[in-house]
């Protein structure tokens, strides 16, 4: 490949949150644990290239596909992928990569299949709805998950609560966005008003208005997020 997708740098961060691997029998070992570093790289290729994990390219040294699957959900159980998130949110918010003051919520819906817990009621077309909140720089910093009959005016306060500390800085680490924009879909003003207890100040269009109130061109960074999900 080209470009690595796994550079050094960025391993030598993501190495010590991984869990330890088991210890091996003295008796009867087995085979050898595929290298935690090979495996994550072909995580990251499926994820960026969307392709099947049983076509992985063997050349990457990845073991099987099934490998690859299995060491991404234990490291998902095991709470590691949030861990590397907020240290690398403290990084960026420590080099000014963090817009707090401007901050948007969009949702996209989309299939939901094999009829998990959190589903719609229809048997026939089964969906999910994603919610998400990004600074205006592009950086996703919270999402949730609900069916996709649960009402988009009941997300504001569940997107922001679960905002993790963001250090980098000196004093207490933040957690809280200055100002929050969102469409006419999150219009309520119980929850403006739980939004202002919390120290954020909301921006949400208002139902029946004309158009034009401007949070178009902040909300587009948050809908283009939205749209590469599907890729």
């Amino acid at each position: 490949m080209a470009k690595p997708l796994l550079p050094v740098a960025l391993w030598e961060r993501i190495k010590p949150m991984l869990p330890a691997p088991k210890p091996r029998r003295f008796r009867y070992p087995g085979r050898k644990p595929v290298d935690d570093r090979k495996t994550l790289t072909a995580i990251l290729f499926d994820l960026k290239t969307g392709v099947a994990w049983e076509l992985l390219p063997q050349e990457m040294g990845c073991g099987s596909d099934k490998t690859c699957w299995w060491r991404l959900r234990d490291w998902h159980e095991a709470g590691n992928r949030q861990e590397l998130r907020e240290v690398l949110l403290a990084e960026l918010n420590g080099a000014d990569g963090l817009e707090w003051s401007l901050v948007s919520v969009d949702s996209r819906s989309f299939r939901a299949l094999g009829g998990r817990e959190k589903t719609g009621p229809s048997r026939v077309d089964r969906r999910n709805t994603q919610h998400e909140i990004i600074d205006f720089k592009g950086t996703p910093l919270a999402a949730t998950v609900t069916a996709t009959n649960v009402p988009d005016v009941k997300e504001p306060e569940p997107l922001v609560d679960p905002i993790p500390p963001v250090g980098g800085k000196p004093g207490r680490p933040r957690r809280r966005p200055e100002d929050v924009y969102v469409d006419r879909g999150y219009d309520s003003e119980s929850h403006r008003q739980r939004l202002r207890r919390r120290g954020i100040e909301p921006r949400i269009a208002r139902r029946n208005t004309p158009r034009g109130s401007g949070l178009g061109k902040i909300g587009w960074v948050v809908e283009r997020n939205l749209s590469r999900l599907p890729r």
